[in-house]
């Protein structure tokens, strides 16, 4: 009989189509078997590496002798440090940041107070454009020693100089002398807002200052005086050093007034029945409330006139004196103020000066015209007009008012 060679592959098709159950389990039985090229042998081979590297890198760092590693340690850093004083160096100036503007040509003014740091003096002097750095400006400051050798005072800078410069200034306390004026009817608020400005004071210092600032007995503070000071610092124009204190200034500008006022002033005072205190307090009104010379002693002859009759002042000065800002016309309410200063409430003088009168002011006071007028309103360009009456008075305010 004839034997016929059988495929292989031929027999096991066709025992696959003959019993399909073997067929599954042949196939899940490949697909559970690891495959040569499959991800997981990848990733694995990967770590593996990376895990090689690691060991020779500490292979080669346990040959390496600590002072070696020491040396390029101390190498970095210096290079770091080195980077690190370039970048202050080179910091751009505050001209091109919008946080500075200013005139380069103005003379900028800078306070170091007693008990400042470095870092507090430095961040002045660069928010202001006065130097290029402030962390630079500190780095000297702490290399070359000077952090303590800083002396206070008031100084005058000007925009972009130099740090040797700036410290000169500093170190050796140069001081300059500050001008400023002070003009006839400024209040104590209004001086100290000039001293501000300046770079000379605190306002709040300031004020808290003047409202027990007494150094003569004229001065002293009566109940309900807002501030001791007003009336009696002498409208001028002083120069002081730039260190001066609050305390200096008070005392200079009071002692101004001390001798401003005469023997003779004080004698006539003292025929009128005034004491010096209500002298000044009547001139401070006629001060704030005239504008032109030749209304002065018709104005305090007003004033004296309705204390002799007991009548109210009703001074729009005394009003204004206590808002925060000035008004051109003074309204029914604010008449109504609860103040010991409203003179619309109140007969008699305010408790104080409302103001700093100058000479002419007070001279009016103790040389009054000779008039019998109890009113006054003044027109828009400030030139009073006068009158008898109340009926009178009332006619002239809806023509001038």
């Amino acid at each position: 009989m004839k034997v016929e060679k059988v495929d292989d592959k031929k027999n096991s098709d066709s025992e696959s189509e003959k019993n399909p159950e073997q067929k599954k389990e042949s196939e899940a039985k490949k697909n559970s078997e690891p495959k040569e090229n499959s991800a997981p042998k990848t990733k694995s081979g990967f770590s593996e590496k990376i895990l090689s590297y690691f060991a020779d890198l500490k292979e080669m760092f346990a040959e390496l002798s600590p002072k070696y590693i020491l040396t390029v340690a101390a190498s970095v850093c210096f290079c770091l440090l080195v980077v690190a004083i370039v970048l202050i160096f080179a910091e751009p100036h505050p001209i091109g940041n919008s946080a500075y503007s200013g005139n380069v040509d103005k003379k900028i003014h800078i306070k170091v107070s007693a008990g400042m740091t470095t870092a507090e003096i430095a961040e002045q002097l660069a928010n202001k454009g006065v130097i290029s750095s402030s962390l630079k400006f500190r780095f000297i400051s702490r290399v070359r020693g000077y952090d303590n050798r800083m002396k206070p005072g008031t100084y005058v800078f000007r925009f972009g100089m130099s740090d040797e410069e700036v410290f000169e200034e500093i170190l050796n306390g140069s001081k300059y002398l500050v001008k400023f004026t002070i003009p006839e009817g400024f209040t104590v608020k209004d001086i100290s807002e000039r001293l501000y400005n300046l770079d000379l004071t605190d306002k709040e210092d300031f004020l808290k200052a003047a409202e027990n600032f007494s150094p003569y007995d004229y001065m002293k503070r009566p109940e309900k005086v807002l501030y001791a000071a007003e009336g009696f610092l002498f409208p001028e124009t002083y120069s002081v050093e730039s260190d001066y204190s609050i305390e200096e200034i008070l005392e200079m500008m009071a002692g101004e007034f001390n001798k401003r006022l005469t023997d003779e002033m004080r004698g006539k005072a003292k025929e009128m029945n005034l004491s010096i205190h209500d002298l000044i307090t009547l001139a401070s009104l006629v001060e704030k409330e005239v504008r032109y010379t030749e209304d002065r002693p018709i104005v305090a002859q007003i004033f004296l006139k309705r204390l002799k009759l007991n009548m109210p002042l009703q001074s729009d000065a005394t009003l204004q004196y206590l808002m925060d800002a000035p008004k051109e016309d003074v309204s029914i309410s604010d008449t109504k103020i609860e103040s010991p200063y409203n003179t619309y409430q109140n007969a008699g003088l305010p408790p104080g000066p409302v103001a700093n009168p100058g000479i002419e002011a007070i001279e009016a006071v103790l040389n009054p015209a000779d008039t019998d007028y109890l009113y006054f309103v003044a027109d828009r360009e400030g030139h009073n007009h006068y009158s008898y009456s109340y009926e009178e008075h009332l006619n002239l305010v809806s023509q001038y008012r």
